[in-house]
């Protein structure tokens, strides 16, 4: 795994040990970001299930204000504070070690943002919609205007077009996997 652009391009990225932490493939996150690439800079980004850290670091690589990871396994929480530290990276993001519920529930207020990724572990669907969900109802404010929320899945797993005040208006598919791009419907 290696950063795919900007400040920190093609250094390596370790993953968790094992089958339980399912990293971004490098072709999928240069997918992503190659849609994102006019919103990155400056934005804050929130990755959820964060597991190795690839895709927030590789937010920040291409110029993210900020980026906050959830993540709650300890062999993920390891190897992301690790591939942070070989970065040299010390400032610019925040690791929340919680389960995306509370960590989405305990959330600071006027936290806003730009660009939220999600990617639980494919075997967890109902994940997917508990967080859409939390993300979609009318009182979360945690999105900016404008916000982007983009969840990585299965390309044979169809998520649902709308998620509360979220409506997907993109998919992408390539190889097994798929990413869903929501944004808040107009009101």
């Amino acid at each position: 795994m290696r950063i795919i652009a900007g400040s920190y391009r093609s250094r390596s990225l370790e993953a968790p040990p094992g089958l339980a932490t399912r990293p971004t493939s490098d072709r999928l996150r240069e997918t992503l970001f190659n849609v994102l690439a006019s919103r990155i800079a400056g934005a804050a980004f929130l990755d959820l299930y964060a597991g190795s850290g690839a895709v927030g670091i590789e937010a920040i690589s291409r110029g993210a204000a900020s980026v906050e990871f959830v993540e709650r396994a300890p062999a993920a929480l390891k190897v992301l504070r690790a591939n942070l530290g070989r970065l040299g990276l010390s400032e610019g993001f925040r690791i929340n070690s919680s389960n995306v519920k509370t960590a989405l529930q305990r959330m600071n207020p006027a936290a806003r943002f730009d660009l939220i990724f999600l990617d639980p572990p494919y075997d967890a669907a109902a994940e997917y919609e508990s967080t859409l969900g939390m993300l979609g109802v009318p009182a979360s404010n945690l999105l900016a205007a404008d916000a982007l929320v983009i969840a990585e899945h299965r390309k044979k797993e169809r998520l649902e077009d709308r998620c509360g005040k979220l409506m997907r208006t993109r998919l992408l598919e390539q190889g097994d996997a798929a990413l869903s791009f929501y944004a808040a419907a107009a009101e």
